[in-house]
């Protein structure tokens, strides 16, 4: 039986009602690190997304790497977090919280003067705006052995925290340059110990991570987002396939909801030479079920779902501008444009709503 976007799926104990993913994206909207009711009606607005996985959401003050990011790992966190669930659910929505660590993706200017964190003192490469201005990575501190388990217990404790926000599950941020993709690529990860030198042990950390949320939750709620052809803050791996092939082979005793995969973008692509197209590279490694990213259209995302490649396909910037896709999907309409300015925080306006809960319905009487 051919499969398409619009068709419902059975996500471990989700029920979700098409096979369209909202795709988590760095909003930058926080109250400082609390989620705000402006977020909650922004994710409510999408709901006919048979799945919304949020922005990345901190798990530790050492965890930050931008200003105005949630975090989840205090009770006002929490509360907040919660005025999103209510709202995504009372309008029938299901809804993923991506719990992150971006390791030498920060800065100390964000950090109350600490060093950023990372597996090894490796600074990665680019800019971020932080209270000073913007300025250059830093060099991190790498992380004593001793203090690893420490992190772990804060990914456990922040799968906690989203159970009692009202989440459907989480999503792991294992992708884009941050501390778990940090320990597994041997670009940024040059360790003596356990948790590096030979792949294995590369990925030790991102298993331990994995084995804690999933006792918190169980497999069947957590995905795990990996990016095997990103380049972004300099990551590189001297074997991707290798890599990337024995995490996801791992992965499958875990029982997870998902991999999030993400294909290669136009700036990877024009770094360096990289896996392209992910996808078919991986998707005979791993049984259980994959939402594939990588800038489709409606056409393309079912193609990969009729292929048998992915089950589920997720979409960014379309999400953004457009709160009704599946409307627009479904009636081959025309979608609104995004305004770049605005995808990361409010921009040069004052008024937090442009650019972020403004865009246009296509029908209001066909919201959800």
């Amino acid at each position: 039986m051919n499969y398409n976007l619009f068709d419902s799926f059975q996500l471990g104990s989700n029920t979700l009602a098409n096979r369209i993913v909202m795709a988590p994206m760095t909003r930058l909207r926080a109250d400082g690190t609390i989620p705000t009711q402006l977020m909650a009606e922004y994710y409510a607005q999408r709901v006919n997304a048979g799945l919304i996985v949020t922005e990345c959401t901190m798990i530790s003050p050492l965890s930050q790497g931008y200003m105005n990011v949630p975090g989840v790992y205090n009770d006002e966190q929490v509360a907040g977090w919660k005025l999103v669930t209510d709202s995504v659910h009372n309008a029938g929505g299901k809804i993923f919280l991506q719990i992150w660590h971006s390791g030498r993706v920060s800065h100390s200017a964000l950090l109350d003067g600490e060093k950023p964190i990372a597996p090894s003192a490796i600074a990665g490469k680019g800019q971020l705006h932080t209270p000073i201005g913007k300025v250059d990575l830093e060099t991190p501190r790498a992380l004593e052995t001793s203090e690893i388990p420490e992190i772990v217990e804060q990914f456990r404790d922040c799968a906690v925290n989203a159970k009692q926000a009202g989440f459907d599950g989480i999503e792991l941020h294992g992708a884009f340059g941050y501390l778990i993709d940090q320990f597994l690529q041997d670009g940024s990860n040059q360790r003596g110990d356990k948790y590096g030198g030979s792949i294995e042990n590369r990925a030790r950390f991102l298993l331990e991570v994995v084995e804690a949320v999933t006792q918190v939750w169980g497999g069947d709620c957590v995905g795990i987002k990996l990016s095997p052809s990103n380049t972004f803050y300099g990551m590189f791996d001297s074997d991707p396939k290798a890599t990337f092939g024995y995490v996801i082979k791992e992965l499958n005793s875990f029982n997870l909801a998902y991999i999030h995969l993400m294909e290669a973008n136009e700036v990877d692509l024009s770094t360096r030479d990289v896996i392209n197209p992910v996808l078919p590279v991986f998707r005979p490694l791993y049984e259980g079920n994959i939402i594939t990213n990588g800038g489709h259209n409606k056409e393309t995302g079912n193609k990969a779902i009729a292929s048998g490649n992915a089950e589920l396909v997720s979409y960014g910037k379309p999400y953004l501008a457009n709160p009704d896709l599946v409307t627009r999907f479904k009636q081959d309409a025309e979608l609104n444009e995004p305004n770049p300015k605005t995808f990361y925080g409010r921009g040069d306006t004052e008024d937090a709503k442009i650019g972020y809960t403004d865009y246009p319905f296509l029908e209001k009487s066909l919201l959800f």
